[in-house]
């Protein structure tokens, strides 16, 4: 059975323990308000900006893009997005289980892979798929340059022949509390054959030519599409090690309360027993 020693130090240890849970909730509220923002603020250039080139390519049928080549599929890379720290949950571990579902479907010398974040390197690095791309540690500030580095990377993996297709699996920011892990092709650029959804046909004119337009467009729809899955997965990330934190506080919360009353009761039962050999002994010298 504990002792009243024992239990007052388990306390002190968990009362510890809730203080760091609680502030690394706050640290990820902060981190998610600054995603949100930055998340927020990209969503309407980047359905512009696919509006505008789906409408483009549809307009366009001869059109002849590098990044649009269709190619028979020899070979296929895989983008896997995961943070590269702990204690969020079970976000890591879904988007890996979604990642692991997409490779079954090949051998291994048919894949190779581009890994953003720790823990996606840290588990494929065991694995007998080649990662042929790495981008760790890029912090919570994430900026132009990382995002330019890591689509110009992908983009020279698609035109150098090592790939003949890309896929990105990330994870698509809902709500605090929701994501979706999701997967959609990065490349090649297919090309819209009929108008969709809502969108307003807009008949452009070119000045100066398309295929001009097109090598300079293609090239930062990339990067936007880059920047924009990054965006949704660092704010999913941040919102699930809050909810996590959050958890973990009111777990030991809890635990708090059960052994403070666990306490109280030995304590209460140590004084009883006292007063009872103090009123035996006095008894007893009475007698």
């Amino acid at each position: 059975m504990s002792t009243l020693r024992d239990l007052r130090r388990r306390i002190k240890s968990i009362q510890g323990t809730q203080q760091i849970t609680k502030a690394m909730e706050m640290v990820a509220a902060a981190r998610l308000r600054k995603a949100l923002t930055k998340l927020e603020s990209s969503r309407p250039y980047a359905s512009k900006m696919q509006a505008m080139l789906d409408n483009l390519t549809r307009n366009i049928t001869s059109l002849v893009h590098p990044l649009m080549e269709k190619r028979e599929v020899k070979k296929t890379g895989l983008v896997v997005i995961t943070s590269d720290r702990g204690l969020c949950g079970s976000y890591n571990h879904k988007v890996i289980h979604q990642a692991d579902r997409f490779l079954r479907n090949y051998e291994p010398g048919k894949v190779v892979l581009a890994v953003i974040g720790r823990k996606a390197y840290t588990y494929y690095s065991k694995k007998p798929w080649e990662i042929r791309q790495k981008y760790l540690n890029l912090g919570v500030n994430l900026n132009w340059a990382q995002v330019k580095q890591i689509s110009n990377g992908l983009i020279a993996l698609f035109l150098s022949g090592a790939v003949d297709e890309i896929y990105i699996i990330y994870t698509r920011f809902v709500s605090t509390v929701t994501y979706r892990v999701t997967t959609e092709k990065f490349l090649n650029i297919e090309q819209q054959t009929e108008a969709g959804g809502k969108e307003t046909y807009v008949d452009y004119i070119f000045e100066p030519d398309p295929q001009q337009i097109f090598r300079d467009l293609l090239p930062d729809y990339c990067m936007m599409r880059v920047q924009m899955v990054l965006a949704e997965s660092f704010a999913s990330e941040h919102g699930s090690r809050m909810i996590s934190m959050g958890a973990a506080t009111k777990n030991a919360e809890d635990m708090i309360e059960h052994l403070t009353l666990v306490l109280n009761k030995l304590r209460q039962a140590s004084i009883t027993k006292e007063m009872l050999e103090i009123t035996t002994g006095a008894e007893a010298l009475k007698g």
